[in-house]
C-alpha cells in the first residue's frame, strides 16, 4: 500500500494503482466536468486508466458546477 492525498485527504491505496483506480475509489461515477492535476500537473482525461500512482502523490480533483 502507499499513501495519497486526494484533495488534501490522506489515502491510502494499491502500489499499482491508476488515476482511474483512484476515481473509482472515490466513488466519481461521472467523469463529466472534472478536472485532475497530479502534483500540479494537470493529466489528460485520455491518460486517467494508465496514469500510475506513487506514494505521496498529490491529486487534487476539481468538479465544475453550475450557477453564477
Amino acid at each position: 500500500m502507499i499513501t495519497i492525498l486526494v484533495n488534501n485527504t490522506p489515502l491510502s491505496v494499491n502500489t499499482k494503482a491508476t488515476l482511474m483506480d483512484v476515481l473509482n475509489e472515490q466513488q466519481f461515477t461521472s467523469q463529466k466536468g472534472i478536472a485532475i492535476a497530479i502534483n500540479n500537473t494537470v493529466i489528460a482525461k485520455t491518460n486517467w486508466a494508465h496514469h500510475q500512482i506513487n506514494n505521496n502523490d498529490k491529486i487534487t480533483i476539481i468538479k465544475a458546477t453550475q450557477g453564477g
